[in-house]
């Protein structure tokens, strides 16, 4: 017959094991390591095509399939080139009319985020094309159209294969406008009243070169949020976030995680450790010890 010291001896034991293999650390679940590229485009911060990677206030921005979208409530736009130095990204809308092809109009359409994080840039311009006369960009709201670097209306109907069609159809040149982001922000194509849109970029350099040369599409700038983001990617770590309370974490593997930079760097006092990390594995098996040797005592 054992005695009782032996017998709590034993459950204490066998409780101990429990709980040890209750605690161990669960397969890599909470995070998986962030892609730093999407095609020949590279990722970095504040953009992440991975939840809880990069900054939360561009938080389901990007997709990556074939090739990297930017998403927004109106579509998915093909990213063409982000610049990390200037901090602006060039996006194409597939459905948009070209100088060389004639596609039927839909709205630009960005949430406010968007609108606020990464707007267009003041170098691109917004044409309208093949506008009623009762447009109210032609009427009350004409201060909201201007020529950029000299070309007009009728240089665009002119030039393009895609627009001259307009210019058939009346035997003159319909209204056009060039206007900013902020026009069709306010309002939608069907309260501009004109038929088409197309969008170029850096107009700021297209005087004297001819609109079958203009670069299309829409070019975004962005702002990098401060943040210690430096500190982690010294110490090995890529800048994410806490996906539940968007709170910025430094992601080190695909299991822990710290507050400013990876273990190996000085964490600074208040750093929380993640609660699967190894070392509350340890904590917990120190503490069992400690009670088995207290009950051999």
């Amino acid at each position: 017959m054992p005695t009782v010291a032996q017998a709590t001896l034993l459950i204490t034991f066998k409780l101990s094991i429990f709980i040890i293999a209750t605690l161990q650390l669960p397969p890599a679940l909470s995070l998986t390591p962030c892609r730093t590229s999407c095609g020949s485009i590279a990722i970095n911060y504040p953009f992440g095509i991975d939840d809880g990677c990069g900054a939360p206030q561009f938080r389901s921005m990007l997709n990556c399939s074939t090739d990297l979208f930017f998403l927004t409530p109106s579509g998915g736009y093909k990213v063409q080139h982000i610049d990390y130095d200037k901090k602006t990204m060039t996006i194409y809308d597939p459905a948009m009319s070209t100088c060389s092809i004639l596609q039927p109009r839909h709205d630009f359409i960005m949430t406010e985020v968007q609108s606020v994080t990464i707007p267009p840039t003041p170098d691109t311009v917004f044409a309208l094309l093949n506008c009623s006369i009762d447009s109210p960009v032609l009427n009350h709201y004409k201060n909201l159209c201007f020529d950029f670097s000299g070309h007009s209306c009728d240089e665009l109907y002119g030039a393009c294969n895609a627009f001259r069609a307009f210019h058939l159809l009346t035997n003159s040149s319909p209204p056009c406008c060039f206007t900013g982001y902020d026009t069709v922000k306010f309002m939608k194509m069907n309260i501009l009243d004109c038929t088409h849109y197309t969008t170029v970029v850096n107009t700021d350099n297209l005087r004297g070169i001819g609109p079958l040369d203009w670069v299309y599409g829409i070019k975004l700038s962005f702002t990098v949020p401060k943040t210690v983001c430096e500190q982690c990617s010294r110490s090995g770590g890529t800048c994410g976030y806490d996906t539940e309370t968007e709170v910025m974490t430094c992601l080190c593997s695909s299991s822990t995680n710290y507050t400013r930079e990876c273990a190996g760097g000085s964490i600074s006092a208040g750093d929380r450790i993640s609660s699967h990390s190894p070392w509350a594995f340890f904590h917990v098996a120190i503490l069992v010890v400690m009670c088995l040797l207290l009950v051999i005592q």
